[in-house]
Parts: C-alpha cells; sequence; structure tokens
C-alpha cells in the first residue's frame, strides 16, 4: 500500500512541476511582449516627437509668411497709388 501511494505522490509531483513548468513558459511570453509593446511605445514616442517638431517648424514658417502677407495686404489696401501703374 505505501507503494501505491508513492506512485500517486510521484504523479503529482509531477503534474505540479509540468503545471508550474507552463505557467513559467506563460509568463515568460507575456513578459517578452510585454517588453516589446514598451519598445515600440518608446519608439513611437520619439518618431512622434520628431514628426511633431517638424511639423511645427514647418507651421512657424507659414505663420510668418502669413503675417508679411497681411502687412502687405494692409499697405497695399492703405496706399493703394503705390501699386498702380504710372
Amino acid at each position: 500500500m505505501a507503494r501505491a501511494g508513492g506512485i500517486t505522490n510521484a504523479v503529482n509531483v509531477g503534474i505540479a512541476v509540468q503545471a508550474d513548468w507552463e505557467n513559467r513558459e506563460f509568463i515568460s511570453h507575456i513578459s517578452l511582449n510585454v517588453r516589446r509593446l514598451f519598445d515600440f511605445l518608446v519608439q513611437f514616442e520619439a518618431t512622434t516627437k520628431s514628426k511633431l517638431a517638424t511639423l511645427n517648424e514647418k507651421l512657424d514658417t507659414l505663420e510668418r509668411r502669413l503675417e508679411l502677407l497681411e502687412v502687405q495686404v494692409g499697405s497695399a489696401t492703405a496706399n493703394p497709388a503705390l501699386f498702380t501703374p504710372n
């Protein structure tokens, strides 16, 4: 009878070890995927910041051009004689 209990105990230990191994493997996959997601987000942030900085520079340039055009239009409206041919 002691031998039968030993076999059952060994089977239970084997099942527990297999379950533990599967759990560790699952956790390893989850950890790897979390790391990949983190790496992607860091890269995405860097790329987005760079693109936003470029767009901001272009917008600043357009705003300066618009201000210049507004001044020119204001001058033309205030002094139309400056822009009429002689």
